[in-house]
């Protein structure tokens, strides 16, 4: 229930503090005084879009704060709950309008989008706006209307949840219907460039010994021949290194001999003639083991061909084939774990489909046998409204080929105004007023079933009067007795039948318009009843009749 609201320089209102309790609470006032801009402010703190101008003027943004008793069981407190923004029972809810047309929307005091407003907002109250007749020609307020008569939330987020899991289904299937023969090729390419790789057989350090084994099969005689020439020049041939470092170190130990200062010469030369030695070594060791074998040079350029082949076709080097053996043999393993053929897809998908339409049927049901109570009660509905003889029916038909997230029913009202005549479908009524009357009686029956603690009405007695409005207000305040109504009214005998009367007057300070709503009691509200039943001249009578009024509900 709506306990408080605290509205700042909001269109025309500057600052409004209202304390609000259960039962029907009428909001009256002259017309442009601003009732239907409170309603605008609690519409925008439930979530609506801001619409432009709505600081007022002078103002830098606007603020809205609306607070709420929550009962334990409802469904705001397991959401509050689910989202971990439950507070003992109570929901604060508060917008920020800047000038530049940005929101900021909160929970509780914790930041909240406005979408996530809106979704705990319906769950809050629920508007009955004065255009609510136009609505109720769109197929999606009629499905609206008869669910909530039905009572089947859970049934339809159930159903909501198949039809995506149809949906994705079937979706999976047609891919895969189309995809079957591309994936069916790559599977092939894969398994064909797997084993063509496999055949390599070698690692990358395999890979480039082979190249180096290569190389050196390549140029053997170029290798023998500098091989043999090094040894020549290093110790074989005359006048060799060898043969003069060993003059030189006679040299030195004479020159060591004679001046101790030249002791380190025939130590230095020594080591260079036992580095010459072992490169010696190394050279001939490498000319005895070098592979002259032209078998073996056949065999790996033979090899050394299949390897750049590969690497040519793969855009790559040789020694990177291996791991691009390993890539796609892993891919070649997840396609084919992953890839499952329509005919298992499509059983997938006829199972889903068979869940949804065993769903889609149960609400069928519940929604057919909600028609028939909606139908009558709305019927009772009229002929209390003044509309004798007039008749409302709702059909729902099953329309398989037409399943969608709502289920497989086309939703009609249909109505007949008058005695003798067929229903006609709603949209195709002709009179506005009716239009509205017949409004009127499906929101007041739809209210009695909405699970929501606060219901708002804005101006749905709109074209009525009378005995008639005097009904209507006794209907509104029956309501009222099991939660909390607001109504804004320009009729005196539904204002009178209210729990609680508020007034909204408009005045002019300083040159600016400020709206204020004023709680009214005893001859106050005397005076305001007396004013809606008009007259240029507040008379003694018509206060009298005000009382009157007052004193019947």
């Amino acid at each position: 229930m709506l306990e408080h609201l605290r509205v700042n320089d909001f269109a025309i209102i500057d600052s409004v503090d209202m304390a609000l309790t259960d039962g029907l609470t009428a909001l009256t006032g002259e017309t442009g005084a601003g009732k239907s801009i409170l309603l605008d402010a609690i519409g925008l703190v439930l979530g609506d879009r801001a619409a432009r101008g709505s600081v007022r003027d002078g103002a830098d943004r606007a603020e809205i704060e609306a607070t709420f008793h929550v009962s334990p069981d409802s469904d705001a407190a397991t959401w509050l709950a689910e989202h971990d923004l439950d507070d003992d029972n109570l929901c604060t809810l508060r917008r920020v309008v800047s000038r530049d047309g940005r929101s900021r929307a909160y929970i509780n005091g914790r930041s909240a989008t406005t979408h996530t407003l809106r979704e705990l907002g319906e769950m809050l109250v629920h508007i009955h706006g004065q255009h609510e007749h136009q609505h109720l020609t769109r197929t999606e307020r009629q499905r609206v209307i008869v669910d909530s008569r039905a009572g089947i939330i859970d049934d339809l987020a159930t159903l909501r949840t198949l039809h995506k899991a149809w949906r994705e289904a079937d979706s999976a299937l047609q891919n895969a219907q189309s995809e079957h023969a591309a994936r069916s090729d790559r599977l092939d390419m894969l398994t064909f460039q797997v084993q063509e790789l496999q055949n390599v057989q070698l690692d990358a350090a395999a890979i480039e010994s082979l190249f180096s084994e290569h190389t050196r099969l390549s140029n053997a005689e170029s290798l023998v021949a500098s091989a043999q020439g090094l040894l020549d020049v290093s110790f074989d041939g005359e006048q060799s290194a060898h043969d003069r470092l060993s003059l030189a170190h006679r040299q030195a130990l004479a020159l060591a001999d004679t001046d101790t200062q030249l002791a380190q010469l025939p130590e230095l030369i020594n080591s260079a003639l036992i580095n010459l030695d072992e490169a010696v070594g190394v050279a001939r060791n490498y000319l005895a083991d070098l592979d002259m074998d032209p078998a073996r040079l056949a065999a790996v350029e033979e090899q050394m061909s299949l390897i750049h082949g590969l690497a040519r076709k793969h855009q790559t080097q040789g020694p990177d084939l291996p791991a691009l053996h390993a890539q796609l043999a892993t891919e070649l393993t997840q396609l084919q774990a992953a890839a499952r053929s329509p005919a298992e897809l499509e059983t997938a998908a006829t199972a889903a489909h068979d869940a949804y339409l065993a769903c889609a049927r149960r609400v069928s049901a519940a929604r057919s046998k909600a028609a028939k109570a909606l139908s009558a009660d709305v019927t009772a509905e009229l002929q209390t409204l003044g509309m004798g003889g007039g008749q409302f029916v709702v059909e729902v038909n099953e329309e398989p080929d037409h399943a969608g997230a709502h289920g497989i029913d086309r939703i009609e009202l249909f109505v007949s105004a008058n005695p003798g005549q067929q229903p006609k479908p709603l949209a195709k009524v002709a009179s506005g007023g009716e239009l509205s009357r017949i409004s009127l009686a499906i929101q007041l029956i739809a209210s009695r079933y909405a699970a929501v603690p606060s219901l708002i009405f804005d101006e749905v007695d709109t074209g009525i009067g009378g005995g008639i409005a005097e009904i209507v207000g006794r209907q509104l305040r029956e309501l009222g007795e099991r939660c909390q109504v607001m109504c804004v009214t320009h009729l005196p005998q539904v204002a009178s039948q209210a729990h609680h009367h508020i007034a909204v007057s408009k005045s002019v300070r300083d040159g600016q318009t400020h709206t204020a709503p004023i709680p009214l009691t005893g001859k106050a509200r005397v005076d305001e009843i007396a004013r809606m039943l008009g007259g240029v001249k507040m008379t003694q009578k018509v206060r009298s009749h005000a009382r009157e009024m007052l004193g019947e509900a």
